[in-house]
């Protein structure tokens, strides 16, 4: 992998969902939550039905903000401390068994050459947050949720989407002195172009139609990630743990990203 700017530090950024991990991080929790209390049969069903259109299709401008505004409908008076022990319970049984061993193999090629390994996702901080920690990524780029006496009020106070992520990723790179020219970053969707273009080594994986057609024009590496493994078995003995004992870490320094960025988006 070439690097410029060897003198200055770089990162790897990767979408999660159908990068890293074969289904949609927002959606995988359904039938938990359902278990739990915290949504409906009807709900979930409707989740069921939304996974399959994004899986099959993948899911453009108009998809992302119908499901963007049926989520925060559905996650209204949630109570927060219960959303993320369901999340903590259940981790490893939804979301071990469909993480890309192509992308846990990148990530370590990544960590092994200096490199940062950041997950950025349009999915709630509640659910990147802890992916994150069990990949062990250095830090998260996620959505986060207004919180009001500890329930989700059904507003969303940060949308890590489309050309936000770009941004957080300019903020992170300025913040972290990252020479962007040296970065990579990793997406499915076109919707993740501004994210792409922000760094100096982009690549599609597993790319929607119009992705495909943008990197193709733009000379960029197209990846096919096939093989979802059971992430317990595929990390060296020990890095679960010590993922887990990081997630205070990063819940932490993804809270802090956001917070720079409202504040640079609110003085700009």
């Amino acid at each position: 992998m070439p690097v410029s700017g060897e003198h200055r530090p770089t990162a790897a950024f990767f979408d999660l969902d159908k990068t890293v991990i074969a289904r949609s991080s927002s959606f995988a929790f359904s039938k938990p939550f359902q278990a739990g209390g915290l949504i409906s049969r009807r709900a979930m069903l409707r989740s069921a039905y939304a996974q399959f259109v994004y899986l099959v299709g993948g899911a453009d401008h108009d998809q992302m903000e119908k499901m963007r505004q049926f989520m925060s409908q559905l996650t209204a008076g949630w109570d927060v401390a219960t959303v993320r022990e369901i999340v903590a319970d259940t981790l490893h049984h939804v979301v071990d068994p469909i993480v890309y061993d192509e992308a846990v193999s990148l990530m370590e090629e990544h960590r092994a050459l200096g490199r940062d390994v950041v997950v950025v996702s349009a999915s709630g901080a509640e659910v990147v947050e802890p992916i994150g920690a069990m990949l062990g990524a250095d830090d998260v780029i996620a959505t986060q949720l207004e919180i009001v006496d500890g329930k989700y009020t059904g507003t969303i106070q940060y949308y890590a989407y489309a050309a936000e992520k770009a941004r957080a990723i300019t903020a992170m790179a300025e913040e972290r002195g990252y020479d962007l020219e040296g970065c990579f970053a990793y997406s499915d969707s076109i919707t993740d172009l501004p994210m792409l273009e922000a760094v100096g080594h982009p690549h599609a994986v597993n790319p929607d139609k119009e992705l495909r057609r943008a990197a193709a024009e733009r000379g960029w590496p197209i990846l096919v990630f096939t093989r979802p493994v059971t992430l317990r078995n595929r990390l060296p003995a020990g890095r679960s743990a010590l993922a887990a004992l990081a997630l205070g870490g990063v819940g932490a320094v993804g809270w802090m990203l956001w917070s720079s960025v409202r504040r640079r988006r609110a003085s700009a």
